[in-house]
């Protein structure tokens, strides 16, 4: 599941001060959302165009009727269902919620369908429905059940379905272009028969690929009755999308291996980065980096969710060969591997781990960059169906990357192609060491990836560029 480690430094969570942080005031997502949104039309009505400042950069904020008087638009409303949505801190809802707004901004009418929060920091309870500027969201009643529990988890994916297909039933609206992701893995079910009633287009946005990731996780075997009718399922519903959206071009080369009917309907968006929040700050700066005794170490950073589809073993053998060394390994987050992980670092009498809690969305600017190296891991067999959103906010903090996957994983190819760090074979503690070593002990080279990784997020992975990759492919739903 991909991570929420970005946020607009402009719209719902502003930036917050070390005081602010020890003191945990969190502020609800809608009450700073209406609120910005406000302060944008008032100056807006006052100045006719505002300007909004980022510490790096400067954006002209564009409503969305002067959006639709210089964008091209034949989509101009969007349905889009995810069963996870702010304030839920889990990474699919923050890239919903960070694309709709995009959106948005081109001139696009969202209505968003959802789920209550089943991971957020403050509240168990969301309001039923909000309007957010054009962006209008609708939650499902229930509330989220074992959440943290797999069974907990099918059974909250069912309900949402179920209660999806009703929503749609009961909403749908003439010229409607429907945006169905894969949280759950088989929502995409309940578009697939609304569509044959009402015959509206849809779009499958696939985050994760099912059944296959619980075929190779030994869930379930690929010969099962299951895997198979849940192939013959996808089969189905592809082939009647008007088109199919993916993360990386190794699972592009899945889905058409699955279903080469589809070979022409396949796009590959990237996830993104938000530079305009996530910006390099130096560690002696960094109150985060300060509060937990990061800034006078050498520090590697693991930012998100610890689940059965990241390498950790790699990361614990590499700890345990530098841990005589003047280094920190940091690991924020949760998931399923975390308290094995956690376990195996005390077994070991590890003195060079921090384990610290999944971080509100306006800290991660610090957090993000309370570091001097950043990790990204994909399991051995897993290459083809996921993709660590966490990259691309680390690649915005301005820190190397080193990257553990596969050897045919696509994260090779945009290291090898941004020149913004190193990657690793599943297991080759011995050549991340190494190579932790070297930038430990050369600085200048650190500081030279650094500065590549985020130029390269910014030439190609920011949220306005992805943005209108996604308008290219929902408009073309509608020809």
């Amino acid at each position: 599941m991909p991570l929420n480690e970005r946020q607009k430094n402009s719209n719902s969570y502003p930036l917050i001060n070390e005081n602010q942080y020890l003191k945990k005031t969190h502020t609800e997502l809608n009450s700073v959302q209406i609120s910005t949104l406000a302060t944008l039309t008032t100056k807006t009505m006052s100045n006719h165009k505002s300007s909004l400042i980022s510490p790096l950069h400067s954006m002209e904020a564009v409503l969305p009727s002067e959006a639709s008087d210089t964008l091209y638009h034949k989509l101009t409303t969007l349905s889009v269902i995810t069963e996870f949505f702010p304030p839920d801190y889990a990474a699919t809802g923050q890239l919903i919620e960070e694309l709709v707004k995009q959106l948005e901004k081109q001139g696009i009418m969202i209505r968003v369908f959802t789920g209550q929060p089943g991971y957020a920091f403050t509240t168990a309870k969301a309001p039923a429905l909000e309007q957010l500027g054009n962006i209008r969201v609708q939650r499902s009643r229930s509330t989220q059940l074992w959440s943290k529990r797999i069974r907990g988890k099918a059974v909250n994916g069912v309900l949402f379905t179920l209660r999806t297909f009703l929503h749609i039933i009961k909403n749908a609206r003439k010229n409607d272009v429907f945006l169905l992701t894969s949280a759950p893995p088989f929502l995409s079910i309940a578009g697939y028969f609304a569509h044959l009633l009402l015959k509206f287009p849809y779009i499958c946005l696939i985050y994760d690929l099912y059944p296959d990731i619980a075929i190779a996780l030994g869930v379930v075997s690929k010969k099962h009755w299951l895997a198979k009718f849940w192939w013959a399922v996808n089969r189905q519903i592809w082939q009647k999308s008007k088109g199919i959206i993916v993360l990386s071009p190794a699972m592009k080369e899945r889905v058409i291996a699955i279903c080469p009917e589809v070979a022409d309907k396949v796009s590959v968006i990237h996830s993104w980065g938000d530079s305009e929040l996530i910006f390099p700050i130096a560690k002696e700066k960094n109150w985060f980096a300060k509060q937990h005794n990061l800034d006078t170490k050498f520090t590697i950073l693991y930012s998100g969710n610890m689940g059965r589809c990241h390498d950790t073993d790699t990361i614990l053998a590499t700890a345990q060969k530098l841990q005589d060394e003047p280094i920190q390994f940091v690991c924020i987050g949760g998931g399923p591997k975390r308290e094995s992980f956690i376990q195996d670092v005390t077994r070991l009498g590890l003195k060079n781990f921090l384990f610290l809690p999944y971080q509100d969305k306006s800290v991660l600017p610090y957090s993000l960059t309370a570091c001097d190296l950043s990790l990204v891991s994909v399991e051995a067999g897993l290459e083809s169906l996921v993709a660590p959103s966490k990259l691309y906010p680390a690649l915005a903090a301005g820190r190397p990357i080193a990257a553990i996957c596969p050897k045919n994983s696509y994260l090779r190819q945009l290291i090898a192609d941004g020149e913004f760090g190193i990657s690793i074979d599943n297991g080759d503690s011995d050549s991340l060491s190494k190579f932790i070593l070297n930038l430990n002990s050369d600085r200048q080279l650190a500081e030279k990836m650094g500065n590549a990784s985020r130029e390269y997020l910014q030439s190609n992975f920011t949220p306005e560029i992805i943005a209108k990759q996604y308008i290219n492919v929902l408009e073309q739903s509608i020809i």
